[in-house]
């Protein structure tokens, strides 16, 4: 009753009351009638309920409900006990204007008159959203810390105290160290370490680490309960309350027995992988380079391999400088091979291979490189075709997508390993034909379509500094593509990531193609020859029409394609063509092709140099590799006019 008169006498006194409620925006205050109408309206009930107070008032305060509690008779159950207990207390999801929920703390009192009678309530609603978000996150927090101490059996988690004793400990030390929690708390951790490690003062100088700096961190052999010997990897953190004293230390240790031994197991194959990857870098280095390097150097070269038959050669001084000019040309040609031969070290040998019976056979490898929480399936239809690929090539790429489908599953998962045959109509990248699509699947991370696009590009990485190279994926896509076929990459956050590996169908004799006829003294040209050259470097062009017409050859010089095809057709003539490959709008075995469609007899030779030529392109065309010599040139011509005489006379 009090309480009512100081409130009648607030809402009275010069209008105070009104003031005090207006002011105030962090809680709702707002009046209801006996049945549950809304009387008033305050700016904080405005600012985070959503409601003018003209669209409010007269309305049940039910409607800030959910369906759920209004289903349930909440509200009524509000009023009722607040008349009957005189205050409800709460808390609860309410309802905005926009349909938006927040979390209400709620109060609501009981108006009554001077006799006693109920004239409404009042009400007080503050928005605890964050403060409820922030206690349920704290929450699980908790309980997952909790879980995660007790749960896990891979790791060792105990607590020592202060002075190195055994106060507490989890299923995953039990397992590992042999002790049941009775046996070992109360007990000094030294206990696990091995004589010669207790004597050197091991265990006394990790605590002291672990004080001093806050973190000791180690691996060595530890000792189970029965004696036995097991790697470990050892953390010890340092546990102190608030004003900064010591209460304790956390040690977690990790039995890296199996892993230490199958890193060394796997040494070989990780070396492989390595060099693997620098290959496909300096690939991307070299290649870009290597077509201009060898073209400066066949100007240089083939240049003074001239000036050296045209000069006087009684000036012994010029015939030296020259002399050491043409052996710094062939050195930095010897050079540059040397770096193509170090990029693509390794040939491919392409041979008919049974997919299921690889993967079979590397099952193993995958499952040591993968660890124990990773699960290897596959997936392959009874009856495969053959494909054609290189074994031990095709074998690194399978082993580097798995291991990119393991960084994508911290918490481990699966990789599923399949093949299916696939007719290929209209595929960008891929001739039509029948292939077999290795996949390899995981329930990993996934990529977004931005990681997705850029996944190929060679260095691109999205693992932390020293953890990858950003060539792995590069380097599969190149070996692949190199035999044939492609590399397809599909991904969904959350989802997982697949990758298809196009392989073609082994067809026919897979053994290398027949070697090249071998020039014989025998043969004879019988006469000079016409010769077109194509090649839209002048330097390269001069030079080698330099060098044919010192063998007493006519020469016709082209710097494209078009208009190589424009001299053939003007000149009916020419007996024997020599084309560049690498050249900008035809490429050389672009214009064989359409040369072959007018004149098929006609011989051409191609000129290329590294990483130029697709998988089956130019097949069956004689080629020169530069930079060439006059004499590698002439070697050349005779072989190819010796086939042409060989084919006319069959």
């Amino acid at each position: 009753m009090e309480r009512k008169e100081r409130f009648e006498a607030a809402a009275t006194s010069d209008g105070r009351y009104r003031m005090l409620v207006d002011a105030v925006t962090d809680y709702a205050i707002y009046m209801l009638d006996p049945n549950g109408i809304i009387t008033s309206w305050n700016p904080g009930a405005r600012r985070f309920k959503g409601y003018e107070e003209a669209e409010i008032l007269g309305e049940s305060f039910s409607k800030f409900y959910t369906d759920e509690d209004r289903k349930a008779g909440l509200p009524q159950r509000a009023l009722q006990t607040a008349e009957r207990e005189g205050k409800f207390e709460n808390e609860g999801w309410r309802v905005r204007r926009d349909g938006t929920r927040f979390w209400a703390y709620v109060v609501i009192d009981p108006i009554r008159d001077n006799s006693g009678n109920l004239i409404g309530f009042a009400k007080v609603t503050r928005d605890l959203t964050e403060r409820m978000l922030a206690e349920t996150a704290l929450r699980a927090s908790q309980e997952q810390f909790r879980l995660l101490v007790q749960g896990v059996t891979d790791y060792a988690i105990f607590q020592l105290s202060p002075e190195g004793h055994v106060s507490s400990w989890n299923t995953g030390a039990q397992r590992i160290k042999g002790y049941a929690p009775g046996e070992i708390i109360g007990k000094h951790f030294s206990t696990f370490y091995t004589e010669e490690d207790r004597k050197a003062g091991l265990p006394q100088r990790a605590l002291e680490t672990a004080t001093r700096e806050g973190r000791y961190e180690k691996e060595g052999w530890r000792l189970r309960k029965d004696g036995t010997k097991f790697f470990a990897h050892v953390v010890i953190d340092t546990l102190r309350n608030d004003d900064g004293s010591l209460y304790g230390f956390a040690k977690i240790t990790r039995d890296i027995t199996e892993r230490r031994a199958a890193q060394r197991a796997l040494e070989e194959t990780r070396e492989a992988l390595v060099q693997a990857q620098k290959m496909e870098a300096i690939g991307h280095l070299t290649g870009g380079i290597a077509h201009d390097f060898n073209n400066l150097l066949m100007a240089i070269q083939g240049s003074l391999e001239l000036l050296q038959r045209r000069l006087p050669k009684n000036d012994p001084k010029i015939a030296q400088l020259l002399e050491n000019a043409v052996q710094g040309a062939q050195r930095g040609a010897a050079l540059t091979q040397r770096m193509l031969a170090f990029a693509r070290r390794q040939e491919l040998k392409l041979v008919a291979l049974d997919v299921p019976e690889l993967v079979q056979g590397m099952t193993e490898l995958l499952q040591s490189s993968l660890g124990p929480s990773i699960q290897i399936d596959t997936h392959f239809p009874e009856q495969l075709p053959k494909a054609l690929a290189d074994p031990h090539q095709l074998e690194l790429a399978l082993l580097n997508l798995a291991m990119n489908a393991r960084d994508a599953m911290a918490k481990g998962g699966a990789i599923v390993l399949g093949a299916t045959e696939r007719k290929v109509t209209n595929e960008p990248g891929l001739r039509p034909g029948h292939y077999i699509c290795v996949t390899v699947t995981d329930t990993g991370t996934g990529m977004d379509q931005a990681t997705l696009k850029r996944a190929l590009e060679p260095f691109f990485t999205t693992k932390g500094i020293g953890k990858g190279t950003g060539l792995g994926l590069p380097m599969v896509h190149g070996t692949v593509q190199q035999s044939g076929g492609k590399l397809v990459l599909k991904s969904k956050p959350g989802v997982g990531t697949t990758a298809e590996l196009y392989l073609r169908v082994a067809q026919g004799d897979t053994s290398p193609a027949q070697k090249e006829i071998a020039p014989q003294a025998s043969i004879s040209l019988g006469r000079t020859l016409t010769i077109l050259t194509v090649d839209d470097d002048p330097l390269v062009a001069l030079n080698t029409s330099s060098l044919l017409e010192e063998l007493g050859h006519s020469v016709y010089s082209a710097s494209s394609g078009s208009r190589a095809l424009e001299i053939l057709r003007r000149e009916g003539h020419i007996d024997l063509v020599i084309t560049d490959q690498a050249m900008p709008g035809m490429t050389g075995s672009e214009l064989v092709s359409k040369i072959r469609a007018e004149r098929p007899d006609l011989p051409v030779i191609l000129v290329t140099g590294y990483a130029e030529l697709q998988p089956g392109e130019g097949q069956g065309i004689p080629r020169l590799a530069k930079p060439f010599r006059q004499g590698d040139l002439a070697d050349a011509i005779a072989r190819t006019m010796a086939r042409r005489q060989i084919q006319m006379s069959a």
